[in-house]
């Protein structure tokens, strides 16, 4: 299916159409509170719960916990990983504003740097989720929180440079 999508993407552009364009609607701060926080809260809860144990929810398709709905367990620390990997492209787009309407920072060697980190953090939690190891999933979250804890450093919690 993927080869049938790609091969017709690839005849569409060939034939001289135009990929669509790339357009930023939220702001860094709506983008981490909607994707990359609930994102990594799910690989930082398989640190100490296993999700293999985790009971799904009632109703698991309209369920809010990503844990517990339809695509829970260790598919939804996977899936949350991957999260954490392709928001890495979106926190990179040009025309993205901080919550205070500065631009996001995307020019500067230090953002794509963290930016870089929390990608390949990502990356590391996805083959400790796919392995299903809480260990590695342990040893994952370190440079995630790092990565986290470096960029909120230099661009949220001490100055307004980009809130």
């Amino acid at each position: 299916m993927r080869r049938l999508v790609l091969g017709m993407s690839m005849l569409g552009l060939a034939c001289g159409q135009t990929p669509p364009k790339m357009e930023v609607h939220a702001d860094l701060n709506q983008l981490m509170q909607g994707m990359i926080y609930p994102a990594s809260n799910v690989v930082f809860a398989a640190q100490s719960d296993d999700p293999a144990q985790i009971k799904l929810a009632q109703k698991p398709s309209v369920s809010p916990n990503l844990l517990t709905s339809t695509f829970g367990r260790w598919t939804a620390v996977e899936n949350s990983a991957l999260s954490i990997v392709e928001s890495a492209n979106l926190l990179l787009l040009p025309g993205r504003k901080c919550s205070n309407g500065r631009e996001v920072p995307i020019q500067n060697a230090d953002w794509t740097k963290f930016v870089n980190e929390m990608r390949e953090a990502g990356m590391a939690a996805y083959k400790a989720a796919k392995a299903k190891s809480q260990d590695d999933i342990v040893t994952a979250t370190d440079p995630l929180t790092t990565s986290c804890s470096n960029c909120h450093n230099r661009y949220r919690e001490k100055t307004d440079r980009c809130r």
